[in-house]
């Protein structure tokens, strides 16, 4: 990933200096596993702890001529350890170190992208409840619809997020998986019990039945899981991008001192990281694909996978690591405009009560069908007029006026009706 998009926490775990140190932990601990059940002398282990080292200028300069990566790593290692590096890789694949180590890369991604989680709920729980009451309305199709809360909407953001924590809480099991098991998983050549203690001692569990490698279904659902995660971010940002234009303004991302919105028109202030985050998306969802063709490897193990999860599994953790922030910057500074709210809920004379109107009369007497047919005339008549104003003109209906009193119509076109529920689903949330 570009450095652009790559923060340093995130992106030090997919450099290749990290990824070789993940592959020399696991080599000593199945060194030590095998030590602890007496394959091994106990005196080598000590002798490869104490040595043990690599330098990735070397190692690639290696690769280069042999043209395996692990055979490089391992070349090299030895080159510092000497005679006691024959214990080292005894029994194992490639594949016994190349996914083990993985694992550890991609759950200690997760840690991070959890940990970013976790903020962004809390963000949204506390805007949330400061917007509890700021009413605004809802749309549906785009169209006005009816009113509700500004709290309301970040609600069910909210549950969406903690929807989120629980996937990747199930995720961290899922993916904290290592194989010790040989060449094509029968554990011709490795106890084992070596595969289990080296495992334990990584913080892992054994794959319960691997082949050559670990299937792919586990980093298929780790790539659908973040793109899962980034889909939910990109509604949040396309839902301000919409706020934000020019004739709602309800809503508008923060904009800092000396930032400039357009090199031509002076007057722009655009909704940018709602716009990165929603490309970036893309990008997450695009190889979330590329995760699910990985699945269907040839017999035990070919290598097609590998050069895909070189680029989607970085790729995909940093972006997303980077999107959490993102949004939450967004999240905490949001500018949020209520006055704007009022004036876009009561355009065209509140249409937007039309309903309440139509369920007062029929609760009167009227049917259904008749009044559905005299409140959609006056509204109507009010939508898209300058001068619309639907609550004058129903006021004037001679069926309404018969039906309802000027009290029983005032209360019609109170908010407050329709928010008079909304404090059990803030309950739900904590909020």
């Amino acid at each position: 990933m570009i450095e652009r998009y790559t923060l340093p926490e995130m992106g030090k775990i997919w450099t290749d200096d990290f990824r070789l140190k993940t592959w020399l932990q696991v080599e000593i601990a199945v060194c030590e596993a095998q030590a602890k059940l007496g394959y091994i002398p106990t005196e080598a282990v000590e002798e490869i702890k104490a040595k043990a080292k690599f330098d990735l200028k070397r190692v690639l300069e290696i690769e280069a001529e042999v043209r395996h990566d692990v055979i490089a790593f391992l070349t090299n290692v030895n080159e510092y350890v000497g005679d006691a590096g024959r214990y080292i890789h005894l029994g194992l694949t490639s594949s016994d170190v190349l996914d083990t180590a993985l694992a550890l890369q991609m759950v200690a991604s997760l840690d991070l992208i959890q940990h970013q989680v976790e903020e962004l709920v809390q963000a949204i729980r506390y805007q949330a409840g400061q917007h509890r009451d700021t009413v605004m309305v809802g749309r549906s199709h785009g169209i006005h619809a009816e009113p509700m809360t500004f709290g309301f909407k970040l609600a069910g953001w909210l549950a969406e997020v903690l929807r989120h924590r629980d996937r990747l809480c199930r995720l961290q099991s899922q993916i904290a998986v290592g194989k010790i098991s040989g060449a094509v998983g029968t554990y011709a050549n490795i106890d084992p019990k070596v595969e289990e203690l080296a495992c334990q001692n990584l913080g892992l569990q054994p794959d319960c039945a691997s082949t050559q490698v670990i299937s792919r279904d586990r980093h298929a659902d780790y790539l659908q899981t973040l793109a899962l995660l980034a889909a939910s971010i990109e509604r949040f940002a396309v839902e301000i991008r919409n706020l934000q234009r020019t004739d709602v303004l309800e809503v508008e991302e923060y904009f800092a001192k000396g930032q400039k919105g357009s090199s031509a028109m002076p007057h722009k202030r655009n909704p940018i990281r709602s716009e990165r985050l929603t490309g970036l998306a893309r990008i997450i969802r695009g190889h979330a694909i590329a995760g699910l063709e990985n699945v269907a490897l040839w017999h035990e193990r070919d290598i097609s996978h590998s050069s895909v999860e070189r680029v989607v599994l970085p790729d995909s953790c940093i972006l997303m690591h980077f999107m959490l922030r993102e949004i939450i910057n967004l999240v905490k500074n949001l500018l949020v405009y209520p006055e704007n709210m009022k004036r876009n809920m009561n355009v065209y004379g509140g249409v937007i009560f039309s309903q309440r109107v139509l369920l007062t009369l029929v609760e009167k007497g009227l049917q259904r069908e008749e009044a559905y047919k005299i409140v959609q005339e006056s509204a109507h008549q009010a939508w898209n007029n300058p001068d619309g104003d639907f609550r004058a003109l129903i006021s004037e209906h001679p069926q309404v006026t018969q039906a309802l009193s000027s009290e029983e119509l005032n209360a019609c076109f109170d908010p407050h009706q329709h928010l008079r529920h909304l404090d059990r689903v803030y309950q739900r949330l904590s909020i």
